[in-house]
């Protein structure tokens, strides 16, 4: 795949990989997303990714797919978000941050391992008063149930998948977390990119079928429940319709 874009002209050329040129109009939804494409892959390879905190902790996050999934769960205001994976721990400070604005709500970050200086600066912040921290495999049996012991029956939550991104793993997380969704709710699916960046820098051969979107259309064939479904976004929906997202495909909504 190749991009070109042609500032003076105002389009983008896309030449896929039998060699066809297709060119559109930079102001157009087409030229837009192969724009969005090729920048999404250059911030890859620049891992752009890495260059952002939230009220000081590192947040290895993309800022339109915060800023979208915020919009999320101010409209759902879930009591519980769970969110496996922790890393530094910017994205449970972000949820926190939230709840506290809010007034209500608590987070559950899971990781296999949380690394003592990354503990320690996530129980010294402000927000901690509004998360539980839970180590060990979020697939585990037991460290399921003890997530689900530090939720009671009424509370309604959301879960944010963001650990080992791997399709089989990605998968039994959407199994061993379905429950805990209510109707309306979400599991996000974190990370799909992976099935675009294939060839790129920290990528691997097998990513085309080894990923987050490869699990989350399985699972909603295999668990009718759920469907993969777009929130509705609320402002110039119209003008943009595609996303710049490292998360395609990555809200697995409860229906039923």
């Amino acid at each position: 795949m190749k991009t070109i874009i042609d500032e003076v002209a105002a389009t983008v050329t896309v030449t896929d990989a039998a060699g066809r040129d297709a060119t559109y109009a930079m102001a157009s939804a087409e030229g837009f997303k192969a724009a969005s494409d090729a920048w999404l892959r250059v911030g890859w390879d620049a891992k752009h990714v890495y260059s952002f905190t939230w009220m000081g902790r590192p947040i290895i996050q993309l800022p339109e797919d915060m800023v979208r999934l915020q919009e999320v769960i101010w409209s759902l205001k879930p009591d519980v978000v769970v969110e496996t994976g922790v890393a530094h721990g910017g994205s449970l400070i972000y949820y926190a941050s939230l709840f506290e604005a809010m007034g209500n709500g608590r987070v559950i970050g899971i990781d296999i391992e949380i690394r003592p200086h990354n503990r320690e600066a996530i129980e010294a912040h402000p927000m901690f008063k509004r998360i539980d921290l839970v180590e060990g495999s979020s697939t585990a049996p037991e460290i399921v149930d003890q997530v689900k012991a530090l939720i009671r029956p009424d509370e309604r939550v959301l879960v944010i998948l963001d650990s080992n991104h791997s399709y089989d793993h990605v998968l039994n997380e959407l199994r061993a977390y379905a429950d805990l969704v209510p109707i309306g709710s979400y599991i996000v699916s974190t990370d799909g990119i992976m099935q675009q960046v294939v060839g790129a820098p920290r990528s691997q051969a097998d990513w085309a079928t080894n990923n987050p979107q490869e699990a989350a259309r399985d699972f909603v064939v295999e668990d009718t429940r759920f469907v993969i479904e777009e929130p509705e976004w609320l402002f110039n929906e119209s003008v943009v319709t595609e996303r710049v997202t490292y998360w395609p495909s990555c809200f697995v909504k409860r229906v039923r």
